[in-house]
């Protein structure tokens, strides 16, 4: 489906992306270990962790657990490129450096058919992020993160005229822990507002909620239309004492919201109405890009005329079937599945 025609502040436009994404590039490394391992190495289990190069390339040479295929990552592509592989049109603004994985990253993100501005920008000196993704037995994933170069990421790396073309603008999370990326995110959010351009943001881990707070609301300002988050951070964002504590003070942040439960699903909150999402029962091996991927489809589905109860389902489903499996990005096989799904709801 093309992207949708609708009016703005400033008049008609016809939108060419469904969803605008910035965030972290980083390059996904995934080991499988053990919780022992990553206690004896001194790593916190279950968050991310951010750590300079000559840590990670120490971890790398200590972890002997079998390596999956690397990835081109980051929260926010993770999910563009999940919106993306259910047909959206989406367009990614990223930082990478003039470097071997730089090169695989561009790579990875054209063979996934999101477009950047990484194809008319040119790419200085330094390293390209690196992600390691330690999954453990428990389907856990615990990360390890050197930003590389992505921390330096600002409004150059913007595409303004890609933005006002968009439907949606994504921001994640993690762009808190960088003050030039943080300023970033809060200016093209405005520029967003400004065209008409709706806005979500994703808390992206507990560890940015814990560290990081005030950034984030800094960021959250007035409000975005739609927020997404696991209970965890929904809670510790909030500072309540419960879910459902947490999910009347998140009203006053964002017009609307998901807020995903693990095996238990999702509650969603679509600004007059609260949806429970059902889970589908699999067995987890890995949950890295889960609640990216829930946020691409549930995206997706809303750009495509679905409503939040449908949305849900879909990003359930397809969340639910990247557990299963290693790596953020589902198989061809459960991509498949995936739009079997979709033709079912629609």
């Amino acid at each position: 489906m093309a992207a949708s025609q609708g009016k703005c502040r400033k008049g008609l436009y016809m939108t060419k992306y469904h969803v605008y994404g910035i965030g972290n590039a980083l390059v996904d490394i995934e080991i499988e270990v053990t919780a022992s391992e990553l206690e004896q190495l001194g790593i916190d289990k279950g968050v991310m962790t951010l750590v300079d190069e000559e840590r990670q390339n120490y971890l790398l040479e200590a972890l002997p657990g079998t390596h999956h295929n690397r990835a081109c990552g980051g929260s926010a592509a993770n999910t563009v490129i999940g919106a993306a592989k259910l047909g959206g049109k989406c367009f990614y603004s990223c930082k990478i450096a003039n470097d071997e994985t730089g090169d695989f990253y561009m790579a990875d993100l054209n063979r996934e058919g999101v477009d950047s501005n990484l194809e008319h920008q040119l790419r200085g000196a330094g390293h390209t992020g690196k992600c390691l993704v330690m999954i453990t037995p428990d389907a856990d994933r615990t990360m390890n993160t050197h930003l590389g170069i992505t921390g330096d990421l600002s409004y150059n790396e913007i595409d303004e005229a890609a933005l006002k073309q968009s439907e949606w603008l994504y921001v994640e999370g993690y762009l808190v822990s960088s003050d030039p990326a943080r300023k970033a995110a809060i200016k093209a959010m405005a520029f967003a507002r400004q065209h008409g351009v709706k806005v979500a943001l994703s808390l992206s881990d507990p560890a940015m909620v814990q560290f990081f707070g005030d950034g984030l609301k800094e960021m959250l300002g007035e409000g975005v239309d739609l927020l997404f988050c696991n209970k965890e951070e929904a809670i510790n964002f909030t500072q309540s004492t419960s879910l459902e504590g947490a999910i009347e003070s998140l009203k006053q942040h964002t017009q609307s919201f998901a807020i995903t439960l693990g095996p238990e699903g999702a509650v969603l909150w679509d600004g007059q109405s609260q949806h429970c999402v059902e889970p589908f029962a699999v067995k987890a091996i890995d949950t890295n890009g889960a609640g990216d991927l829930f946020a691409g489809a549930f995206i997706y589905a809303i750009t495509h005329g679905m409503d939040y109860d449908k949305a849900g389902k879909l990003a359930s489903y397809a969340s639910s079937l990247l557990v299963t499996e290693f790596g953020p990005r589902l198989s061809e096989q459960g991509e498949q599945k995936v739009k079997n799904f979709l033709e079912q709801l629609a």
